[in-house]
């Protein structure tokens, strides 16, 4: 498919030839500013690999990490997009996302050890266990460390702590730690500074080394002057309400969060959720499958580094750009995005992931700000197979590689839409131009006019209104002065070529 494009688009040069002395354009400049629009289509595929649990590719037959149907970014191989159009890529394993003690919302109470909070006393935690937490202090930590094989849960029942320089929980070791709230009221502050514990940079609040669970009937209030809860492993939401403030990230993970239930009103200065390990650009993936989500956000609602994955849950944010990963699926929910800039952006972040939204299902509305912005912005692919979307704003689709509606309802600015139009900013003009691009809208008007082109159906001044002569001083066979109609089902009008795009990262 990639090379017919190459072929339609080197014919289309050749067509539009004859009209470079209207436009005062090089064909390089034709086919770089060629805007395309994908109706309902089907494509050509290739398969897509397995992906584990960690959102890793699975490896296959000695292949290289992603296996067949893989496509090369940069020399590293990626995890293709799925290979039949209308059916959801497999992207990661949600069977095992959660364990049954992380879905249990009580602890086990029976052998339980119970200690009461004082000033200036910190909790060590060096045995497995269950530790039930209560009362208010300051300048204390909660200290676990134990084995890595061992597991520890924390309950917080009735806890307020506010320190000035260190967490107010803090794993430095175990296989896994809970943190586990009561049906009470709980309260985790840190005022000042965070001061690093070595070469451990501890600055968040909960602050932990591996897995962490967060789970409980009650309530957890943290304030934070850097970020709110921090793991340097997976991090598991799975019920509680949250109310997080933070100067930095209100929750981040190195290699995953994921979130099936819970309660969360957020108000960040810079990301609100965000999964990243900056030695390894293969994990970092965020899975939300349920939950009621209040954002606000300085930078980015949601962030993931490879598989940004919504199964459902009810999503409001309002942030400079809502959602943003290599791979973004939304299969069900209620996602409402209010962005200063891209409503939901992906972006070549990991090697080990094609780039490309997916949406196969859910009730999406974007409204984005001014300017030079996008409702759905994808540094590669665009796919759509089914949900409710509704974007407002200057511009509705913007991608560089492919895109595909096969199904769903698209409104954009109160229009259902029936293809999706791929908007470049400042738009491009019809050859014959009728008024300038007007910031992305079908992009009409002269190449390298301004938004104040030619009156429609009128060359620029100085041409007569004719045709640009070949070198034989004749128009190209057939056309009697007239534009040919190009191949493979394209056509030009309003400054756009309408069929399959050119390029892409590879075949669907």
């Amino acid at each position: 498919m990639i090379k017919k494009n190459k072929i339609t688009v080197a014919i289309m040069t050749a067509v539009i030839t004859a009209t470079l002395g209207l436009t005062a354009c090089s064909s390089e400049d034709v086919t770089s500013v060629l805007s395309t629009t994908i109706g309902q289509d089907t494509t050509e595929s290739s398969n897509s690999s397995d992906v584990n649990e960690a959102g890793n590719p699975g490896q296959d037959q000695g292949q290289g990490p992603a296996g067949d149907g893989q496509m090369q970014m940069g020399g590293e191989s990626s995890t293709s997009v799925s290979g039949t159009p209308g059916e959801p890529t497999q992207l990661l394993d949600t069977a095992d996302m959660f364990t049954e003690r992380d879905l249990e919302q009580e602890a086990d109470l029976t052998d339980a050890t119970n200690i009461t909070l004082s000033d200036g006393e910190d909790v060590n935690i060096t045995s497995e266990g269950v530790y039930v937490i209560s009362g208010t202090a300051s300048d204390v930590s909660i200290i676990v460390e134990v084995a890595d094989t061992e597991k520890v849960q924390i309950v917080l029942d009735g806890v307020n702590i506010t320190n000035t320089d260190s967490p107010a929980i803090y794993v430095k070791s175990a296989d896994k730690v809970f943190v586990t709230t009561t049906d009470s009221d709980n309260t985790l502050k840190v005022t000042g500074t965070f001061t690093a514990d070595g070469t451990t940079n501890t600055d968040a609040v909960i602050f932990s080394k591996d897995d962490l669970v967060l789970n409980g009937k009650g309530s957890l209030t943290i304030s934070s002057t850097a970020n709110g809860i921090s793991c340097k492993d997976d991090l598991k939401i799975t019920g509680g309400t949250y109310d997080i403030t933070s100067s930095e990230d209100a929750i981040e993970a190195n290699d995953s969060i994921r979130i099936s239930d819970g309660t969360f009103k957020i108000n960040s200065s810079k990301d609100a959720i965000h999964s990243e390990n900056s030695d390894d650009d293969t994990v970092g993936f965020v899975y939300i499958s349920g939950g009621s989500f209040d954002i606000e956000a300085g930078d980015d609602g949601i962030q993931a580094t490879t598989v940004l994955m919504i199964d459902g849950g009810t999503i409001d944010i309002t942030a400079v750009e809502g959602m943003e990963g290599t791979f973004i699926q939304i299969n069900d929910g209620i996602i409402n995005v209010s962005a200063s800039d891209d409503g939901i952006n992906a972006s070549t972040k990991s090697s080990a992931y094609d780039v490309c939204i997916e949406v196969n299902g859910g009730d999406i509305t974007v409204e984005m700000g001014s300017g030079d912005t996008d409702g759905f912005d994808s540094n590669g692919d665009i796919i759509i197979n089914g949900g409710t979307i509704s974007v407002t704003g200057n511009s509705a689709f913007d991608w560089d590689g492919e895109a595909q509606l096969n199904g769903g309802t698209v409104t954009f600015n109160g229009e259902e839409i029936t293809e999706l139009t791929n908007q470049f900013g400042g738009g491009m003009g019809g050859f014959g131009g009728g008024p300038g691009g007007q910031n992305g809208q079908n992009g009409q008007g002269g190449f390298g006019g301004d938004q104040n082109g030619a009156p429609s159906g009128q060359a620029p001044d100085g041409t007569d209104g004719q045709m640009p002569q070949m070198p034989d001083g004749q128009a190209p066979d057939g056309s009697n002065g007239q534009m040919s109609t190009p191949p493979d089902g394209g056509n030009v009008g309003n400054g756009q070529m309408q069929g399959r795009p050119q390029g892409g990262k590879g075949q669907h």
